[in-house]
């Protein structure tokens, strides 16, 4: 390790020092700028670990309580709050959005359910028109629009992954139902009781803390059909919510007003403790120390697999979703871009890298953040070889290394 480079601090028990290991050494060699890794087993962490630069080489080091925006990790997060509301009786997850949310019903949306937000199959991954920069951190704004979007297909006949929409969509539903932005509601009934470092809409007092995200390259070559969208079919879903963000890529998620602004679908800001303890609890089945997530029964369903496809409408890869969810998406056999993390397991990925499991036969959650974004639509090597080394710890393989 380069004298110039901050030693990776923290703890991990000796059963897991292949697993510390290979974090030094991805730290020491650059692959990671800063970053953060931490795993619970049966509710008790045996590995909480960070290292590296919080923002560029030399500079501020990643400390303990460092965070940084976790892009898609947030979806869960706003997507429990739904099913806090559902598991209440005040959401019926099959019963039309516009029951909630009158004014959803226009043009072609009067059929969308809850269930069809929360598992990409609605047909609103992007909006058509141009978002004005700084639109994303507009609530009010990015309602209406979404209010009167058409569907880019017949809600509930295809899967496409809704990549910003996600957070307004499921997002207005709770402020309807709860009086209160997703972040709010997350912060009281989830983040607070179980003490998690989770924030969906940061209060400036804690800005300090926050790490620079680094973007991968630009794009200049297409290598699958995801990328041949981005570079050569401007009004294709996966063009639009790409580059129709309204201010979010390619600077918000490293501003002040982004990281205020409570975007439920990216602007999640955490660490991987954080991560792995709301993993490690669901991973229990929903509750711990008195605090209850969700019921376990509730949560059975939740993760249940009701949308899945062989040509994500916005990823292009095959991709399969839970009710807020992703399950594992083994796409190796074809050469895809995968996220592989368990057969029994669920959780997210995040742009760039980052993911957050639970693996209910293990009993394990885990929690991977970055700020150097690394290439892929799902999870790329980074994490899969973490998490990987953690299996192979535990006593066996759910992910095969030798594919990473």
């Amino acid at each position: 390790m380069s004298a110039d480079t901050p030693l990776v601090e923290g703890h991990c028990d000796a059963a897991f020092a292949p697993v510390r290991a290979l974090f030094e050494r991805s730290v020491a060699a650059g692959e990671e700028l800063g970053a953060s890794l931490a795993v619970e087993i049966d509710g008790r962490t045996v590995i909480d670990l960070w290292g590296g630069w919080a923002d560029a080489p030399g500079g501020t080091p990643w400390r303990r309580d460092t965070m940084c925006v976790v892009f898609s990790n947030t979806k869960p997060a706003t997507a429990l709050c739904a099913h806090r509301l559902a598991e209440a009786g005040e959401l019926e997850l099959d019963r039309p959005v516009a029951h909630y949310w009158p004014a959803f019903a226009a043009e072609g949306k009067e059929a969308i359910t809850p269930r069809m937000l929360l598992d990409h199959s609605a047909g609103l991954p992007a909006l058509r028109e141009p978002l004005p920069d700084g639109a994303a951190f507009d609530w009010t704004q990015m309602v209406q629009r979404l209010e009167r979007e058409r569907p880019f297909w017949t809600p509930g006949t295809r899967v496409g992954y809704h990549a910003l929409t996600f957070g307004w969509l499921v997002g207005e539903l709770i402020r309807r139902l709860s009086g209160q932005l997703p972040g709010a509601f997350f912060r009281d009934q989830i983040a607070a009781p179980l003490g998690l470092d989770f924030w969906i809409g940061l209060p400036e007092s804690e800005e300090p803390r926050v790490a620079r995200i680094t973007p991968p390259p630009p794009l200049t070559v297409a290598r699958n059909p995801f990328e041949h969208a981005l570079l050569h079919e401007p009004q294709s879903p996966t063009a639009l919510y790409m580059k129709n963000t309204g201010g979010w890529r390619p600077s918000g998620f490293n501003s002040r007003i982004g990281h205020a602004a409570g975007l439920g679908a990216a602007g999640g800001i955490t660490n991987a403790r954080a991560l792995a303890r709301l993993y490690g609890t669901l991973a229990l089945g929903g509750e711990r120390d008195g605090v209850r997530v969700l019921r376990a029964g509730t949560l059975a369903r939740v993760i249940e697999i009701t949308s899945a496809t062989h040509d994500d409408a916005c990823l292009r890869v095959p991709t399969r979703f839970g009710a807020g969810f992703m399950r594992q998406m083994d796409n190796r056999a074809t050469g895809q871009d995968s996220a592989c993390f368990g057969s029994d397991a669920f959780g997210h990925v995040g742009a760039g890298g980052s993911l957050g499991i639970a693996s209910p036969a293990r009993r394990l959650g885990f929690g991977y953040v970055m700020n150097r974004m690394g290439p892929g639509v799902l999870l790329n090597q980074r994490a899969h070889r973490l998490l990987d080394a953690v299996h192979a710890c535990m006593g066996g393989r759910d992910v095969a290394s030798s594919a990473y």
